[in-house]
């Protein structure tokens, strides 16, 4: 059985941060977390950089003349609607079903 040898990665901090991660427990532990997260949960248009290219843009424009942002009312986070058929997504986890 072969196993992969873990990789050290370091990282530039400003002295605020790089105090708060060495007062963590398990610091590495943290950062192997939240890098992971912050991966998992980024834009799958911008891929986590935050812009979008202006072509990106241009596809995005086309896309949200049918497809409007809404604000949910019960935990307020913005999502993307779908108007072409005037329902709303069937997968919504707050939807009354």
């Amino acid at each position: 059985m072969t196993t992969s040898k873990q990789q050290i990665i370091t990282f530039k901090a400003d002295p605020q941060l790089a105090e708060a991660i060495r007062r963590l427990p398990n610091a590495s532990e943290f950062i192997r977390h939240a890098i992971l997260s912050a991966m998992k949960h980024s834009c799958p248009l911008c891929q986590g950089t935050g812009i979008l290219s202006p072509s990106q843009m241009e596809h995005w424009k086309r896309f949200a003349q049918d497809h409007p942002l809404e604000e949910c009312d019960h935990c307020h986070a913005l999502h993307v609607v779908c108007s072409c058929d005037g329902t709303h997504d069937e997968d919504d986890p707050h939807a009354a079903h």
